[in-house]
């Protein structure tokens, strides 16, 4: 029995379904359901005796207690944090309750409910906090890739909130002796992302005819990683990771914002063509993000040395996938894409223009 927090999220869900689709276990899967938190992400897990929902907040720890009291897991996976960079310069404060205070509220949980184990179930236990590569700050076009021992220098409120996350994980590691892991991962994308961030919001934006508005100038670099990728490196660093390590995760995919703009543009000409012309021809430059990071980059050879693990898809494969995916479900989009999320996208980029 695993419990997973943030398990109705983009990647969360992607976890629990590969998690149950390879027979590894049951699943108590917690998540609050916020605007980002989607059950119909996990309808292939409807009627599934492996998966149990419970819709909970992480900062209630009563609640979390009584929850790990109740199905007695092996290892907590916590994913559930609010990640939305835009969404943390115009309001931090839900960013701070939830990747702070409720990680703290976890791990109180957690240690309390690992300190009542006894032999090798205590011995077995894990909790895998899941992080980003934000929380190392910005690189310049030839500075080395973000290591594991990178100092951190978060420059968004977001990140902010995940570094202090991080912070605590290690402390109550090296404080009171719970056996943690950490991952910080590049940027995701793949099926079931939230339509605000930059993938998503290109593809369908493009597709109903929309602007397709491109930060600055479009030369910010992130490395990419497909999501499916990074749930096999956090089963593969939950199985054999050194406890009280950092692993990073890393897809090998440094692109800049305007190119992935443009290969999306081309695989949706190739997909889904149309009679007017390129979705090239909708790309708009906007106002710039305050604080924006100009480079990501992640260095993976920890994981890859210690573990084995490599990410499989490359730039052209996931992209693809994802492509295909979001123009096979459209009414996933239809129903994510509630009059919240439009207000939202007026709100961050009507003043952009």
């Amino acid at each position: 029995m695993i419990l997973v927090t943030g398990g109705a999220g983009f990647i969360g869900s992607n976890f629990v379904l590969d998690w149950i689709s390879t027979g590894l276990g049951p699943v108590v899967n917690v998540d609050k359901l916020t605007y980002a938190g989607n059950r119909e992400n996990l309808a292939a897990a409807d009627g599934n005796p492996d998966h149990v929902f419970v819709q909970a907040d992480i900062c209630d720890q009563d609640r979390m207690s009584a929850l790990m009291a109740e199905y007695r897991p092996s290892r907590i996976l916590h994913f559930a944090a609010e990640s939305h960079v835009d969404r943390s310069i115009s309001g931090p404060g839900e960013f701070i309750r939830t990747n702070i205070d409720g990680t703290f509220s976890l791990l109180q949980a957690a240690l309390g409910y690992w300190r009542g184990l006894e032999g090798k179930a205590q011995d077995d236990f894990r909790f895998l906090h899941v992080s980003t590569d934000e929380v190392y700050g910005s690189l310049g076009p030839d500075d080395p890739a973000f290591s594991e021992t990178t100092p951190y220098a978060p420059n968004s409120p977001y990140s902010a909130s995940k570094a202090a996350s991080d912070h605590l994980v290690r402390a109550y590691h090296h404080t009171y002796g719970l056996p943690t892991l950490t991952t910080n991962c590049s940027n995701n994308y793949g099926p079931f992302q939230f339509p605000e961030k930059l993938i998503p919001l290109m593809i369908l934006n493009a597709l109903d005819g929309k602007a397709l508005p491109v930060y600055g100038d479009g030369q910010n670099v992130r490395d990419w990683l497909y999501v499916g990728d990074h749930c096999s490196g956090i089963r593969r660093v939950l199985e054999a990771g050194r406890v009280g390590e950092t692993y990073n995760i890393g897809g090998k995919n440094e692109l800049k914002n305007l190119d992935v703009v443009h290969t999306i543009c081309r695989l949706l000409d190739e997909m889904r063509p149309r009679a007017s012309g390129s979705y090239a021809g909708q790309i708009e430059f906007v106002r710039d993000r305050p604080g924006h990071d100009r480079r990501y980059a992640i260095d993976p050879r920890k994981i890859e040395s210690e573990l084995g693990w490599t990410p499989a898809e490359t730039f052209e494969t996931g992209f693809r996938k994802t492509v295909a995916w979001f123009l096979e479900n459209p009414a996933w989009v239809e129903h994510v894409r509630s009059g919240e999320y439009r207000k939202w996208i007026d709100h961050n980029y009507g003043s952009r223009g």
